[in-house]
């Protein structure tokens, strides 16, 4: 695992291209404007999208103004992100294809598409890299999974993991486990909310004011990620039990509500959720 957290500043990166800016591309882009690179040129296919994130130290492109920008934007750069829809990153890669740089290295944040279908529509000398990034990045606290692809090197996965480091904290994984990783951290914020709704509904049920559950949910989830983050008592990965053992008074009352989500099997719950993400994103990449 690579640390990373709001503020940290990678070293310097070459220079970037992004191709698709939706909401995850401009908080990669964000991060990226904040901690800087040699170069930044980003294309939407609007004039509004591309105004849209238009930062200092980024070019932004409207493919409506210009339908070539997407080679004037790739020329020289040495990352180069896909952020279309995975439908669309196959026939990118094959617009690009006669632009790019031979050392270029090619970023797909697609769920579903492989590296293999991308390297198949690439020169044989570029790099395909898969990253995973998650919501949080728009605050700096993302969790990206990068994978390599067949041509790409150590190097290569490293570089595209240092610029992910702009945004969060970064893990490296073969590509095999990459859409498995989707449906932890990249799915993980909906389950989060999810948990977060129904418990505010229940504190309303009690009779709170929905401001007051509010207030108590949000705040009480946010101070746990908080502690979670802070005590390094034990290691992280027992980390999680241990503060629940703490906060769990033999015989009390927070016992007896734990006894009772155990018993509804959530384990099991998120086994089953997880592998419907899994098999949707096997979708995806059937087409």
């Amino acid at each position: 695992m690579t640390p990373g957290y709001p503020g940290r500043m990678p070293a310097t990166l070459p220079p970037i291209a992004m191709l698709g800016v939706g909401s995850m591309g401009g908080a990669i882009l964000a991060g990226l404007a904040r901690h800087g690179a040699e170069r930044i040129v980003v294309t939407n296919r609007t004039a509004e999208k591309a105004a849209a994130v238009r930062l200092d130290g980024v070019e932004s492109i409207a493919l409506a103004d210009e339908p070539g920008g997407n080679a004037r934007a790739v020329a020289g750069a040495e990352l180069v992100v896909l952020g279309v829809k995975p439908a669309g990153i196959v026939d990118l890669a094959r617009e690009i294809a006669p632009h790019l740089a031979a050392d270029a290295v090619v970023v797909s944040i697609a769920a579903g598409t492989t590296a293999a279908s991308i390297e198949a529509a690439l020169p044989a000398s570029v790099a395909v890299v898969r990253a995973m990034p998650n919501t949080p990045s728009h605050v700096g606290l993302g969790v990206t999974g990068v994978a390599g692809g067949t041509r790409a090197s150590d190097d290569d996965v490293a570089l595209v993991a240092r610029m992910f480091e702009a945004v969060g904290e970064v893990i490296v994984v073969d590509e095999s486990q990459i859409d498995a990783l989707s449906t932890i951290s990249g799915s993980g914020p909906a389950y989060v909310f999810l948990l977060i709704e129904e418990l505010t509904a229940a504190a309303e049920r009690m009779g709170f004011t929905p401001e007051q559950a509010a207030t108590m949910v949000q705040g009480t989830f946010r101070g746990a990620s908080e502690l979670l983050a802070a005590d390094g008592s034990v290691p992280m990965t027992a980390r999680p039990a241990e503060l629940r053992r703490r906060v769990t008074s033999p015989k009390g009352t927070t016992e007896r509500a734990v006894a009772v989500l155990q018993d509804a099997r959530l384990g099991e719950v998120f086994d089953r959720a997880t592998a419907a993400a899994l098999a949707r994103a096997r979708e995806l990449a059937a087409g």
